[in-house]
């Protein structure tokens, strides 16, 4: 599983870029935009084709889940922290109505000790993150977890083959699309890569 993270920063065109990465085979998409409001996830959201939103997973404003038909949900760390003895009956409420959820997490520990079966779950720091300066990475091995892990942080197509062999089922990947030259040439050589390691 190849998972692309929308770039932290607004670019230019970048409903474009976006389109053109699901035209040429990616499976997911997490809309994650730390800094901007509602109404701009709308302006970007409707300028996507709509026959993508349902490989689309949202960070933030879970409710454009439903407003747009979007695959599912993703809950960060922080959020799931503080939904507390919440979180199942949120989890339960989409899954209800039909959404995939998602979480991330920072340790193999709270995994483990989550009480909630995710569909799967980002891993990360995996390696030094390609697109925080200062975020090292913790090299988890995570062949003895049973849960879908995805792994984040520095993944690109050197670091593919060393993030399966640690046990992660799938790749999360930010900067090593969006801080590249050219980000459908980058997405092309990791997702080509991908078919020959999986």
């Amino acid at each position: 599983m190849l998972i692309v993270l929308t770039s932290e920063r607004e670019l230019e065109n970048e409903a474009g870029y976006i389109n053109a990465l699901f035209e040429n085979g990616l499976e997911r998409l997490h809309f994650r935009k730390p800094t901007m409001d509602i109404e701009g996830y709308r302006t970007l959201l409707t300028q996507i084709d709509v026959k993508f939103y349902n490989r689309i997973m949202i960070h933030q404003f879970h409710e454009l889940c439903e407003e747009y038909k979007l695959r599912g949900i993703h809950i960060q760390e922080q959020p799931r922290l503080d939904l507390k003895e919440k979180l199942n009956k949120y989890v339960d409420d989409y899954r209800k109505k039909g959404y995939k959820v998602s979480s991330s997490f920072h340790s193999k520990e709270d995994i483990t000790n989550c009480s909630v079966d995710f569909e799967y779950v980002l891993l990360s720091p995996v390696f030094g993150s390609i697109s925080k300066a200062g975020y090292i990475g913790k090299g988890f091995d995570v062949n003895d977890l049973e849960e879908f892990v995805v792994g984040m942080g520095g993944i690109n197509e050197n670091t593919l083959q060393a993030t399966f062999d640690l046990g992660f089922k799938g790749v999360g990947v930010l900067g090593g699309i969006w801080n590249t030259e050219n980000s459908l040439k980058s997405f092309k050589t990791i997702h080509n890569q991908l078919k020959s390691i999986s």
